[in-house]
This record gives C-alpha cells, structure tokens and sequence, in this order.
C-alpha cells in the first residue's frame, strides 16, 4: 500500500512538472535546479554564477528552504527577481510548490531560472519540477562516500560540482575516488572541481551552463 501512495504522488507531481516545463518552454526560459545537502555551498555558487552572467543573460531565482530568508536575502542583493518558498518542514521542493509561485516571477522577462532547493541529499533528486536539468552541489567536507550512500542524487544529475576544492589539501578526502563512483553511476555526467571562497573554477561550470543553455534554446 505505501509503494502504491508513493507511486500515486510522484504521478501528480510529474503530470505539474510537464505544465511548468511548458510554460518554461513558452517563456524562453531554461532552468536549473540545483541540489546539495546543508552547507554545501549552493547559494554561494549562485551568487558568483549570477554575478558573472549579468549583462549576459537574466536570472531569477527560487529559493526553498524549510524556513528563514536569509538565503533569499542574499541573492536579491545582485538586483534580481527572487521567489522564497518556505516549506514548513518538507524536505524537498515538488512541482505543485514551483507552481505557486511562478505568477510572482516575470517569467517572459529572464532567460534563466535557478531553484535552489532544500538541503537534503535524498529527497530533492526524486522529484521533477519541470527544470531542464538537475545539478548536484558536493562539499569535499562531506567526504568521498557520498555517490555509493546516496547514487540516485549524481544518477539524476547532469553536472556535479566539487565545492571547497581548497580545502582538499587540509582534508583526508579522495577526490579522485568522488569522480570514480560518481562516473560509475552517471557516465555523462560533467564535473566541476571549485571553490566559492577562491573563485576558482566557477568560469568553467558558467560557461558550461550557459552553452547548454543556448543549445537547449536552438532546439
């Protein structure tokens, strides 16, 4: 009964996920969600992202957190639209939520939407919310068991990014065994290695993002 109720709510939030990706598709609109666990660093890496692709292209944001606004708070600072959702205790963004709040964002305005999602390592990577694609934020602090404890997060993912790079010389961390498994479960996908605090490395996962974009855009 319960893998019946389960399979139930992952159709509902698909058949909304397909609504917003349509009118995502009809804004011109390419979106990304980005996923992580507590203190991985996702606002950090869009407050850089953002930084860098203003005057380029234009970006909003929503922002899921289980309560507060202070990451919102953060990012409004770049003159962007920035959409909070306070889940009240939900451990992942859906569908449904993403669709509330689309009216509050000029949609036919942006070229790029960013969700930053609630920090959780399982529950993020099962739902669809109508993105283009899933990108995986890992702190090399959180240790290099993450792709064999948690697979579904990098097998969704089209991108995965090594965060607080800098600190690997201080940390008893293989990164080289993170891209290994990460590879094994995901074959595409594309790792980044940063660092927020340095601004290393954040060209490379920018220019990525928007060439896929554009590409996306031209289908």
């Amino acid at each position: 009964m319960k893998i019946r109720v389960a399979k139930k709510i992952l159709e509902a939030n698909d058949r909304i996920a397909l609504l917003n990706r349509e009118r995502f598709k009809k804004a011109g609109v390419f979106v990304v969600n980005i996923m992580s666990a507590p203190g991985a660093g996702k606002t950090s890496l869009l407050e850089k992202t953002i930084s860098r692709i203003n005057g380029k292209l234009r970006a909003g944001v929503i922002e899921g957190d289980i309560v507060g606004t202070e990451d919102a708070e953060r990012l409004e600072k770049l003159g962007i639209p920035v959409v909070q959702i306070n889940t009240q205790g939900a451990c992942h963004l859906d569908a449904n939520m993403i669709s509330e709040v689309l009216d509050d964002l000029p949609l036919n305005d942006l070229d790029m939407l960013f969700i930053e999602n609630v920090g959780n390592l399982v529950c993020p990577a099962e739902f669809n919310v109508g993105e283009d694609i899933k990108v995986m934020l890992l702190s090399i602090t959180e240790g290099d068991d993450k792709p064999s404890k948690y697979p579904l997060m990098f097998k969704e993912s089209s991108a995965l990014i090594l965060n607080k790079i800098d600190l690997a010389p201080y940390l008893d961390v293989n990164i080289e065994r993170i891209k290994r498994d990460s590879l094994k479960i995901n074959p595409e996908l594309k790792i980044f290695e940063v660092s927020c605090k340095k601004e290393e490395g954040i060209d490379d996962w920018v220019s990525w993002v928007i060439d896929l974009r554009d590409k996306g855009m031209k289908r």
